[in-house]
């Protein structure tokens, strides 16, 4: 097949898109593949021709890409001049998509999982992997997905979104108190959020969030252990435990090798364990998702679960949780990659869940 592996972009997870689309384009070529990374955003510059473009470039290893401890600057990547672009799209970008079997979406955050770029796809009937336009963009507001996990039963830490216009000093005004988690609405890997214990502490969450987004999630901090659980067809992975060396699950942590211990399956008991994949699998379905995904949650001292989030287009690097999961089930990196482009392909041959 021919596959053109979609990263880069402009959002805060640019470097981590990135990584995640070398180690997938690597995968695919492994198991034969014409498999090719293009920058969304920067596009392949001058004339090309798709079926020359995959023949030669489908040869040639694509530059190894790392995370660094902090978020991209992308001021400059914005000043790039971009001749022939369309739009948001690079140069040739919409054209090799379409002359492609499937674009495979390795995109992290903004103009990735919040649904526009998958919008656009399904206007050029273009095949993708991962979930359409509605379920990404839905799961991308933390704000809704927290309004639809209560409506569906999926326990979620009490919290409230906040517009910039409209913020309030006090969490009392807002329902809540300290500590409390301050994140960017439709942020992703932990770029922007912070725990506050202190007034000082939460007014510089704030003066932080919004210097990334003008919408804001505050929720109450749940003490305890942190989990993932990775869907496929919305079928719930082994559980996977995240238990950094210090402090948060952050970016740093996050992307670092060696500063986070991952254990998979993780140490629970089988009917907390279950519990937790039961309210993924549920979740999932509530937010009418699509081929796979990954949901995020903390386990109080009480043994109660809370799901934190949604990830439509969970990350593929070295350190990524949903090939840990998958492994479990026999499926090394490059199986993994294939099976999601097979359920991503079936997913358009399926009835509409009910």
């Amino acid at each position: 097949m021919k596959i053109l592996v979609l990263a880069g972009g402009t959002s805060t997870e640019r470097d981590v898109s990135l990584s995640s689309g070398t180690g997938i384009c690597k995968a695919l070529r492994s198991i034969g593949h014409q498999a090719c990374l293009v920058d969304v955003y920067l596009g392949v510059p001058g004339s090309v021709d798709p079926n020359a473009y995959f023949l030669v470039h489908s040869q040639k290893d694509p530059d190894t890409a790392s995370v660094s401890e902090a978020a991209p600057d992308l001021k400059t990547l914005l000043q790039t001049e971009r001749p022939g672009c369309d739009g948001f799209f690079g140069p040739n970008v919409l054209k090799l998509c379409k002359a492609a079997d499937i674009v495979f979406m390795a995109l992290h955050g903004e103009n990735g999982e919040n649904g526009k770029i998958q919008a656009v796809f399904d206007l050029l009937e273009i095949p993708y992997t991962g979930t359409g336009c509605l379920g990404s963009a839905i799961a991308m507001h933390k704000g809704i997905a927290k309004d639809i996990f209560l409506h569906n039963g999926v326990p979620t830490p009490k919290g409230i979104s906040i517009h910039k216009n409209k913020r309030k000093k006090s969490l009392e005004d807002l329902g809540l108190s300290l500590p409390c988690i301050v994140k960017p609405c439709c942020g992703g890997s932990s770029v922007g959020v912070s725990k506050a214990s202190t007034q000082e502490e939460y007014e510089a969450a704030l003066a932080l969030g919004f210097s990334y987004e003008d919408e804001l999630v505050i929720e109450e901090y749940i003490p305890g252990r942190e989990f993932s659980v990775g869907l496929i067809e919305g079928k719930a992975l082994p559980v996977i435990e995240i238990a950094p060396l210090s402090g948060m699950y952050d970016y740093k942590n996050k992307y670092q090798a060696g500063l986070t211990v991952d254990t998979c399956p993780a140490d629970l008991p089988d009917d907390v364990a279950g519990q937790m994949q039961a309210y993924a699998e549920r979740a999932y379905k509530a937010l009418k998702l699509e081929a796979y995904a990954r949901m995020d949650f903390r386990l109080d001292e009480e043994g109660q679960i809370y799901c934190l989030e949604a990830n439509t287009l969970p990350g593929m690097t070295p350190t990524s949780l949903l090939p840990q999961e998958a492994a479990q089930i026999g499926y090394d990196y490059p199986a993994l990659c294939q099976k999601l482009i097979d359920v991503s392909l079936r997913k358009t041959e399926k009835e509409p869940a009910e």
